[in-house]
């Protein structure tokens, strides 16, 4: 009798049929992680606006809030902070319409002396669930089905 080497078309199935229920297990559990993370950075980037927005309006009292994202932004070479572009925060929280982690940005302000910016996920449901807000009170505020405002919950 001869022996055989390798293995066998049944071993090798269900080898494959473990490594694909392992896979179904992990690969949710992966993306509410990745998930958790957007939503994690974007309430970062939520904190050093308002940063920003204070040391900005402190800086620059005749002006007031900052009334874009570029003008808390880094100043283009090696320019001097000014009111245009104050070098508070980074490139891409000083972008026109930043994007961040799956978040998009916007930022409104009614008056001088105050300011609001939505954070919302770019694939609701996919990069993030969460909506968040904040103003000039400093507290950031979500929502989990629609835009956030001053009405919901803090974090």
């Amino acid at each position: 009798m001869r022996k055989q080497k390798g293995f066998t078309l049944i071993e090798l199935l269900i080898v494959v049929a473990i490594i694909l229920i392992i896979a179904a297990i992990a690969i949710p559990n992966l993306l509410r992680s990745r998930m958790s993370a957007n939503e994690a950075s974007a309430v970062g980037a939520m904190r050093t606006y308002n940063t920003a927005q204070f040391t900005y309006s402190s800086t620059y009292p005749t002006i007031g809030f900052a009334t874009a994202f570029t003008q808390l932004g880094p100043p283009a070479g090696s320019t001097a902070p000014s009111s245009t572009a104050s070098g508070l925060v980074d490139n891409v929280l000083g972008a026109a319409a930043p994007i961040k982690a799956g978040y998009s940005f916007t930022l409104n302000t009614p008056s001088s002396g105050a300011y609001s910016i939505n954070s919302g996920p770019q694939v609701p449901g996919s990069t993030g669930i969460r909506y968040f807000y904040t103003d000039n009170s400093g507290v950031i505020r979500y929502n989990t089905t629609a835009a956030a405002g001053s009405g919901d919950s803090p974090l």
